[in-house]
C-alpha cells in the first residue's frame, strides 16, 4: 500500500502557548518524514506564534510558518490549501493533542481508497479539561463517536473541522471554503466545516469517520464560563442561519425558525427566573444560555433574509 503524501495545515490566531502543544505533537509522528508536510497558517497573531514556530525546525517534520492577512479561520484554511503541496490535506486547531500514529490513521482510509470514492476523512474529536468542568455545561462537551471503527458515516454526521482531512482533488471540483461562515479573529462565528462537508457528499464522495485517528480538543477555563458559553450559542445559531440562507426553501424555513425561536427565548427565559427564584443557579444559567442560543436566531434571520451577513 503506497504512503500518500500528507500537508497537515494548522491555523492560529493568538494561541502560542497552545500551538506549541499541538507542534509538539506534530512532530513525533510516526510518518515518513520525506512524506509529511506541516503548514502553520498564521492568521494576524500578535503573540510569539512566528518564535514557537521556529522551535520546532529541527524536528523530523519541521513546520512552515505562513502568514495569511485576510483575517478568518477559512480565509486562513484557503492559504493552506494553495501553499500546500501533499496529496492528502489534514487540517487541525492550534489546541489539540495528539498521538504519534495520528497522521497514519488518517491518512490510512485514503491509501486503501483505489476508487477514490471517499471525499473527506474526520477523526474522532475528545473535549479534554486541564482546569476542570463545571457540571452544568457537561452534557454540551462529548466525543463525536459516531462510530467504533473506520467506515462512512450518513448525514448528519458531519466530522468537525478541528480534525478532518480531504484528497487534494476533491478540492479541484467543489473549490475552496467558504469565506463568509467561520471565526473571524475573536468572534465564535462558524458553519464552514459542515458546509464543506456538504458539499464534497453533494459531489458523490462518501465521508468517512476515523475513531482511531483521536485528537484531544483541549478546553481552559476561558472556554467553561458563562460568558463563553452564551457567546458560543449565540453565534453558533448565527452561524446556522448564514449556512441556511443559501440553499433552496431558506425564507420559509429561516420564517419558520423565527417564530419558533421567539417562543423559546421567552420560555427559556422564564425557565431561568423559576431556576433563580428556587436558588439552581446551574438550571438557571442553562436555561440562560439556551435563551441566548435562541436570541442568536433572532438576530440573523432578519439580516440574512434581507441578504446581509
Amino acid at each position: 500500500m503506497p504512503t500518500p503524501r500528507v500537508t497537515v495545515i494548522i491555523c492560529t490566531y493568538n494561541r502560542a502557548d497552545l500551538l506549541r502543544q499541538t507542534l509538539a505533537g506534530v512532530a513525533q509522528q510516526d510518518y515518513p518524514a520525506g512524506e509529511l508536510e506541516v503548514l502553520v497558517i498564521d492568521n494576524n497573531s500578535r503573540d510569539a506564534t512566528p518564535a514557537v514556530v521556529a522551535e520546532f525546525a529541527g524536528t523530523p517534520h519541521p513546520p512552515r510558518h505562513v502568514r495569511e492577512t485576510a483575517q478568518g479561520l477559512d480565509h486562513a484554511r484557503n492559504r493552506g490549501l494553495a501553499e500546500a503541496r501533499g496529496d492528502i490535506l489534514l487540517f487541525a486547531d492550534d489546541d489539540i493533542l495528539v498521538e504519534p500514529d495520528w497522521v497514519r490513521q488518517m491518512a490510512a482510509p485514503f491509501a486503501g481508497d483505489d476508487v477514490h470514492r471517499i471525499g473527506c476523512v474526520g477523526g474522532e474529536v475528545v473535549p479534554v479539561f486541564p482546569d476542570g468542568l463545571p457540571d452544568w455545561i457537561r452534557e454540551w462537551h462529548a466525543p463525536l463517536a459516531f462510530r467504533q471503527d473506520a467506515g462512512p458515516v450518513p448525514p448528519p454526521h458531519s466530522p468537525m473541522g478541528a480534525n478532518f482531512a480531504f484528497p487534494r482533488r476533491v478540492f479541484e471540483k467543489v473549490g475552496p471554503f467558504a469565506a463568509g461562515l467561520d471565526r473571524k479573529g475573536a468572534a465564535l462565528f462558524g458553519g464552514g466545516d459542515a458546509e464543506m462537508v456538504r458539499r464534497v457528499r453533494a459531489a458523490g464522495y462518501e465521508v468517512w469517520f476515523a475513531p482511531a485517528a483521536k485528537v484531544l480538543h483541549q478546553m481552559p477555563a476561558s472556554r467553561t464560563t458563562f460568558r463563553y458559553a452564551a457567546r458560543h450559542a449565540f453565534d453558533s445559531a448565527r452561524s446556522r442561519v448564514a449556512d441556511r440562507a443559501g440553499r433552496p426553501g431558506a425564507a420559509g424555513y429561516l420564517l419558520s425558525r423565527f417564530f419558533v425561536n421567539l417562543l423559546k427565548t421567552l420560555g427559556f427565559t422564564v425557565l431561568a427566573l423559576l431556576s433563580l427564584i428556587a436558588v439552581r443557579p446551574d438550571a438557571a444559567k442553562k436555561s440562560l444560555v439556551r435563551a441566548w442560543r435562541s436570541c442568536g436566531y433572532l438576530w440573523q434571520i432578519p439580516r440574512a433574509l434581507c441578504g446581509k451577513v
